[in-house]
């Protein structure tokens, strides 16, 4: 998007530094990483930023509405969660697709969204190691509104942890298996917090524990990364143990499990902006329109692109058994705009969005991207590609 940027950085590119990148990256916790890291940020100009901005603004002041909570009830209705739900959460994520309109002008659309943490803890190393190992142009910064790396760390802190020093934990099914294992690990360092998996908890009492080196910790607090409804498919021992979360026990959470639901592909519906695609659920659909490659299907509550359905066809819906569960989206052309050695990429931007208590707002923070020269953005479709994968921005400072 800034050219100069752009043909000076693929310029001074090496293969050495990108190799010295990923080093840094696997040394800030002991595992390996489990998804490609692209070999470029992405360079954001100012104007394209406000835009970014404005976009995220519309689509909070409808999550922030007095009629939020009646509109998204239904979305969690076919599944147990557990008690103990704030109003709002205190983080929400944003996928933005850059695209091209007719005056060749760079237009964000909203592809998905999240009440729901991302890699808040890794997006930190992953500029640090971007800095130590490139040569990223003064007057470029990952953060947003004027947040600093510090200033970041001290929400993300607030965030986690709370105000009242309560004994908080991340919690996850299998941490060990997941491809985010390294945001567990560097957010158990940063945050000094311990990472504790489903089946590890007990309960006594009002309360739920944990052991480690033989001793008993009482949980007050979680900063939830378990995908709820993947409990569900887990053997009888182990949807036991999730079931104490939701018993009457005495908790606070980060976020709450029912904010994954209210706050997802669920609200696109809703959202009347022209940087959200025209969405609607598929129950709703009452005459399969005739131009069905403009459309997309994706089902309500899926990660990591599973499920999608890009090339649709009448069978294709007349397959789905659920429509309700389903979403019918105007598809969205992504621009091929990152300019690479090896072709031009396109690219996903995902907001970070804390809630702010002086201005009783969500504000955007720092950020990761995507890049991909397949169909799809995400690693899992991009596999024998390179200049492509988790990637991060850099916005161009100033008002």
């Amino acid at each position: 998007m800034i050219k100069a940027v752009r043909l000076a950085y693929n310029k001074a590119f090496s293969e050495s530094q990108y190799l010295n990148m990923l080093a840094e990256l696997s040394n800030q916790a002991p595992t390996t990483l489990g998804f490609r890291i692209a070999e470029t940020p992405i360079f954001i100009d100012t104007a394209t930023k406000k835009v970014l901005l404005k976009a995220g603004d519309e689509i909070n002041a409808f999550i922030t509405s007095e009629d939020f909570e009646e509109k998204t009830k239904n979305s969690f209705s076919s599944i147990v969660t557990p008690p103990n739900e704030a109003p709002l959460p205190e983080c929400i994520v944003m996928d933005f697709a850059l695209c091209k309109n007719n005056n060749n002008q760079v237009v964000p659309k909203l592809i998905e969204l999240q009440g729901f943490p991302s890699l808040f803890g890794f997006e930190i190393m992953h500029d640090v190691a971007f800095r130590n190992n490139f040569e990223i142009p003064k007057g470029f910064s990952p953060y947003l509104n004027n947040y600093t790396q510090e200033s970041y760390l001290a929400h993300l802190r607030k965030v986690i942890k709370g105000n009242q020093g309560k004994h908080t934990i991340l919690l996850e099914l299998f941490p060990d298996q997941q491809k985010t294992k390294i945001d567990f690990e560097i957010t158990q360092q940063l945050m000094v917090i311990p990472v504790v998996c489903v089946t590890e908890l007990v309960k006594e009492d009002h309360h739920l524990y944990y052991i480690r080196d033989h001793k008993k910790y009482r949980i007050e607090r979680i900063y939830n990364r378990v995908v709820w409804d993947e409990l569900e498919k887990q053997i009888s021992e182990i949807q036991a143990k999730a079931a104490l979360l939701s018993t009457d026990v005495s908790l606070e959470w980060v976020t709450h499990p029912n904010h994954y639901y209210r706050i997802s592909k669920y609200i696109l519906p809703f959202l009347n902006s022209s940087f959200v695609p025209k969405t609607q659920f598929l129950g709703d659909v009452n005459t399969i329109p005739e131009n069905l490659n403009d459309y997309v299907l994706k089902p309500l509550f899926s990660y990591a692109g599973q499920g999608v359905l890009i090339d649709v066809t009448k069978s294709d819906i007349e397959k789905i058994k659920d429509p309700q569960n389903w979403i019918m989206q105007e598809k969205v052309e992504y621009a091929s705009m990152i300019e690479t050695p090896s072709g031009p990429a396109k690219t996903e931007i995902r907001l970070f969005y804390f809630w702010d208590d002086k201005t009783k707002k969500y504000i955007a923070t720092l950020n990761l991207a995507r890049l991909s020269k397949g169909k799809m953005i995400g690693v899992n479709y991009n596999a024998n590609a390179t200049w492509v994968g988790g990637s991060i921005a850099y916005f161009e400072m100033g008002p």
